[in-house]
C-alpha cells in the first residue's frame, strides 16, 4: 500500500518518537546500599551517625536516615554524617540509611547500627580535659589515622570528636584512642584536632593540632601544597612563612585565605621569586583580639591553583 506524502511524514514522526521513547526508558535501578554505617552516642540525648560515601557511578543525590522504621533526616549526597538529637537517655536505638538517586530510586537499607545512649548526668557543667597529645599519619591518598591520649572527666567521657578546619568530621567512642578517617583528598594538607565530650554534651578544649599530608594519587605527580606554614602576629602585622611546593619551576603567586575566604593574591615579581623557604609580611588594621585562620595555595605552571597548605590560627595584636 502506498502512503501519501502527509501520511508518510506523520508515520515517520510517530515511529521516530517511539524509537526515542525506547532509548530513554525510565531509570528503575536503585543504587547500592550504603556501607560502613556506624552510630555513636555523643551524649545522653544525641547519637552521631556516619557512613561511607556512595561511588560516583551510583548517581546518589540524597541519603535518608531512619531510626527503626521512622525517617529522621534526609541529607544531600555530599553529607555522610548527621547528629540525631532529642533522644532519651539510657535507651537503645537502631539506625539505618538508604541512598536515593535522581530518579527517586531507593536503595536497600544499610545493615542497622545499634547504639544505647548513656544515663543523663544532672547539673554536670564540668568539661573533660583535652587530649594531651595528638598524632596522625596518612595511610593512603584518601585516608589517615589519627590517634590521641585519653581524657578524664568527673562523670566519664562518652565520645571523642575529630575536627578539621573548625568542623567536626568524625566521632569515636569513649574507649577509642584512635580512628581512621576516609574520604580525604589526595595531595592535601589537613590539620586535625580532637576534643573529648561527656554525657551532658560538655566538650573539652582542643587537644594539640596535628598536620597530615595525603600523598598524590597514582599518576598525580609531586605534591602541590605549600608545606610547614607558620603564622606569627606582631603589632599591626602578620608574618607568614612556608616552603614552596615543587611544581617544576619557581612559584610566583599564592592565594591567601583568611577565615575560609580568599583575601588576596601574594605575588613576587621577576627576579624576586623565592625558592625553598618563603616569607611574606601582611599589614593589618583589625583590632587586637581578632581571630584569623589562615591558609594558602600556589599557582601551578598550568595556571590552576594547587592544594591548600595546613591552616594556622592566630590572634591579632595592636
Amino acid at each position: 500500500m502506498r502512503r501519501s506524502a502527509p501520511t508518510l511524514a506523520l508515520f515517520l514522526i510517530l515511529t521516530g518518537l517511539a524509537g526515542l521513547t525506547a532509548c530513554t526508558a525510565p531509570d528503575t535501578e536503585p543504587p547500592s546500599a550504603p556501607t560502613g554505617l556506624t552510630a555513636q552516642a555523643g551524649s545522653a540525648t544525641s547519637v552521631h551517625v556516619m557512613w561511607n560515601a556512595a561511588a560516583e557511578r551510583d548517581g546518589v543525590t540524597h541519603y535518608q536516615v531512619f531510626e527503626g522504621e521512622r525517617p529522621v533526616r534526609e541529607l544531600p549526597a555530599e553529607k555522610t554524617m548527621v547528629d540525631v538529637t532529642g533522644l532519651a537517655p539510657q535507651t537503645g536505638y537502631s539506625f539505618t540509611v538508604r541512598a536515593r538517586d535522581a530518579a527517586g530510586n531507593l536503595s536497600e537499607a544499610a545493615p542497622a547500627a545499634l547504639v544505647t545512649t548513656p544515663a543523663a548526668k544532672s547539673e554536670d557543667r564540668t568539661a573533660p580535659t583535652a587530649p594531651a597529645t595528638t598524632t596522625a599519619a596518612a595511610t593512603g591518598p584518601r585516608s589517615a589515622r589519627v590517634s590521641w591520649t585519653p581524657s578524664t572527666d568527673d562523670t566519664g567521657v562518652t565520645a571523642y570528636d575529630v575536627h578539621q578546619g573548625g568542623v567536626r568530621i568524625h566521632t569515636a567512642g569513649p574507649g577509642d584512642s584512635g580512628t581512621t578517617l576516609t574520604g580525604l583528598r589526595p595531595d592535601t594538607v589537613y590539620t586535625f584536632t580532637v576534643r573529648a565530650r561527656d554525657g551532658a554534651d560538655n566538650s573539652s578544649p582542643d587537644g594539640p593540632s596535628v598536620d597530615v599530608s595525603t600523598p598524590p594519587a597514582s599518576g598525580d605527580g609531586p605534591g602541590t601544597a605549600p608545606a610547614d606554614l607558620t603564622a606569627a602576629a606582631s603589632p599591626g602585622a602578620v608574618t607568614l612563612t612556608w616552603t614552596a611546593p615543587d611544581t617544576g619551576r619557581p612559584t610566583a603567586e599564592y592565594e591567601l585565605y583568611v577565615n575560609g575566604r580568599p583575601t588576596t593574591v601574594i605575588q613576587f615579581g621577576a627576579g624576586s621569586v623565592p625558592a625553598g623557604r618563603v616569607e611574606h609580611r601582611l599589614t593589618v588594621a583589625e583590632p587586637t583580639g581578632t581571630q584569623w585562620a589562615v591558609k594558602l595555595r600556589a599557582r601551578l605552571p598550568d595556571g590552576n591553583w594547587g592544594a591548600f597548605s595546613a591552616e594556622r590560627r592566630i590572634t591579632l595584636v595592636a
